[in-house]
């Protein structure tokens, strides 16, 4: 009996380590599938961000709105002061290239932010993505030391078997 004993001990190892491995492949499996929604969340969040038009934001679109309302008061000003003062057509025009100026400036801030703002997403998602590429990379060594261990189990196992006989 106890050879017999012995070798369905042995017998039995080798399942549970070959179940343990088994359990052990799913869950990683599942583990990866999420990686990898993960990493596709990360991936569309990217060419969401990353491809937005600065300047069609609400933040630059309210910019633009104050500027522009600033500008029609300036001009209206100008035109005024000209109608009571007398002044030049001339001085209302200069009034009004300076207005224009400043909404050139005031779009050429809205573009560096934005180029600004596309630095750090792109720097967000590759952060972001190393990240899960090493998770995945851990994930995938796991699962290698995993097999070893299983290989292992039966091998030793196999030879406790051989040596009751």
């Amino acid at each position: 009996m106890g050879i017999l004993g012995g070798a369905i001990g042995a017998g039995l190892g080798a399942v549970g380590s070959i179940f343990g491995g088994i359990s052990a492949s799913k869950a990683m499996k599942r583990v990866k599938k999420n990686l990898q929604q993960q990493q596709q969340k990360n991936q569309d969040w990217y060419n969401r961000r990353y491809n937005e038009d600065a300047t069609q934001r609400a933040d630059a679109q309210a910019i633009f709105t104050r500027t522009e309302e600033s500008i029609r008061n300036r001009n209206r000003q100008a035109a005024g002061v000209q109608a009571v003062m007398g002044g030049t057509e001339e001085s209302v025009a200069a009034a009004k290239a300076a207005n224009n100026e400043t909404l050139a400036h005031a779009t050429t801030n809205i573009a560096v932010n934005g180029e600004a703002r596309k630095d750090a997403i792109e720097s967000q998602y590759l952060q972001t993505d190393a990240n899960i590429q090493q998770q995945l990379n851990d994930l995938e060594q796991k699962k290698a030391a995993n097999v070893t261990q299983a290989i292992q189990g039966v091998t030793q196992a196999g030879s406790d078997i051989a040596g009751l006989f």
